[in-house]
């Protein structure tokens, strides 16, 4: 044997003018497999494993197809007793297709693990939020989760928009899907927060299905303003909604935040606007109030560095806006990575129910689509800029290979739950289709808060209506 390897080593040499010391049998097929299709019970693995790096197993949810149940029922007991998930697939060599399982474990994947994440820049604070966050893997796929739930759900508005079966205003989020889930990962749900006309995301996250949210868009009965509120008024509890009003929603935030305050219920607000709204005088108003009476309110610019149309440098002489509270800290966050987001929220939530009043967190975050629908979003910036964004900065793309290198999931079970995001969107849209509108006798309806009907003058003194909380 080893006279036979030496002598196909030096033809090896002959052949590739390389100097081939294969000592063993494994050694050998690994040199030849270079230059041919070499199979081997031992080879092959040690030849991937020095050529390119490992990937996850497969790992899938699914309910066996009875067939497959059928063939599983003719192995061996040990093989079915393998704990879920698993996945099936074709035994190598059988002309039959036979089909075993190949059993991956929970315990099989990274359960927690740390990560570096960028610093953030502080204003009048000694210190600002860690610069190492934790996540769990129920963490991570529940984030990943509700973010390409967020990002399914606006690329089908915008797809509805483009039927003309949405009409009117219609502000996407898809890019930012980062910051609604990172605030939310932070704060609790007994907290209040409010936002300007950006809102599908937070009405996602503040607990609305994309069932009623899409319904509302189309305006129909099922919405959750019942078809009358549209794209930028949607509400759940402790969420006060999209504001049409630029920067409207600051005061209101203070407001809010007082009353927190007054009730000594421990809760904070989070008041969030655009760079946009940054330069509106209401906005520095607020701040002023809820500095002097120490308010627990986070006020929140997400900065996507575009208004309606505008560079934040065309239209701000300080770029700066965690620093444009003056008197009021501020902390500038990464606003395209969740877990930076969570963890700055985190220490601004903490600052505010010690008693220290408000704080203003900059997130520095991008728009893929354009202001609003109206907007096609490419006239002030470039196709280029968007796609380079999108490919080194994505934040469903970030969360998604942060697990995959750790091993806290596997591709496969993205997929899947890809899969089922994008069933669930597609069902909500056929609802929010065939669902009715709402009929005229509504019209009024939860105009105000009473319990008995309310009479409604019309569109003239002899019409009269009837209001219904």
């Amino acid at each position: 044997m080893q006279n036979m390897l030496t002598i196909i080593s030096n033809a090896l040499c002959r052949i590739t003018g390389r100097n081939v010391g294969a000592q063993t049998v494994s050694e050998l097929l690994v040199d030849l497999s270079e230059y041919v299709s070499v199979t081997s019970p031992a080879a092959p693995a040690l030849a991937q494993t020095r050529r390119q790096p490992p990937k996850p197993p497969p790992v899938s949810t699914r309910v066996l197809a009875s067939a497959q149940t059928d063939q599983l029922d003719q192995l061996d007991g040990p093989v079915r007793a393998l704990e879920p998930p698993c996945v099936i697939t074709n035994r190598g060599g059988n002309p039959n297709g036979a089909r075993v399982v190949v059993s991956r474990s929970f315990a099989d994947f990274t359960s927690q693990a740390t990560f570096d994440i960028k610093t953030c820049d502080v204003h009048r604070l000694e210190e600002g939020p860690p610069v190492r966050a934790e996540l769990t893997r129920d963490q991570g796929l529940q984030y990943y989760r509700v973010m390409q739930t967020v990002r399914r759900m606006e690329l089908k508005a915008d797809q509805l928009y483009k039927q003309k079966i949405i009409r009117g205003f219609c502000h996407l989020y898809d890019g930012q899907e980062a910051c609604a889930v990172g605030i939310e990962a932070a704060i609790n749900p007994s907290d209040h927060l409010i936002t300007a006309y950006r809102a599908h995301g937070y009405t996602y996250t503040r607990g609305i299905s994309v069932k009623e949210i899409l319904a509302e868009l189309t305006g129909r009965k099922g919405g959750v303003a019942k078809g009358k509120g549209g794209s930028m008024h949607m509400y759940a509890p402790h969420f006060y909604g999209g504001n049409g009003i630029v920067g409207a929603q600051a005061p209101l935030g203070a407001g809010i935040a007082l009353a927190c305050q007054y009730q000594g219920n421990n809760q904070v607000c989070v008041s969030l606007y655009g760079d946009g709204a940054a330069n509106q005088g209401q906005l520095f108003e607020a701040f002023n109030m809820a500095a002097l009476w120490k308010l627990p309110c986070i006020f929140v610019c997400e900065n996507n560095k575009y208004g309606m149309g505008t560079s934040v440098e065309r239209a701000s002489a300080s770029t700066d806006y965690y620093k444009r509270g003056d008197y009021i800290p501020g902390i500038r966050v990464d606003g395209m990575d969740v877990l930076c987001v969570r963890e700055a929220t985190r220490f601004a939530a903490d600052h505010c129910r010690s008693g220290k009043g408000p704080i203003v967190m900059e997130l520095q975050t991008y728009r893929y689509h354009g202001h609003s629908m109206s907007d096609p979003g490419v006239s002030y910036r470039t196709r280029d800029e968007i796609q380079e964004v999108r490919s080194k900065s994505d934040p469903i793309s970030m969360l998604k290979e942060r697990m995959l290198s750790n091993n806290m999931a596997s591709v496969e079970e993205f997929k899947e739950m890809d899969v089922a995001i994008r069933k669930e969107v597609e069902e909500a849209a056929q609802f929010a289709t065939s669902d009715p509108e709402p009929p005229l006798e509504e019209l009024c309806n939860h105009i105000y808060s009473n319990d008995p009907p309310l009479e409604v003058r019309g569109t003239n003194a002899w019409v009269q209506l009837k209001s219904v909380s």
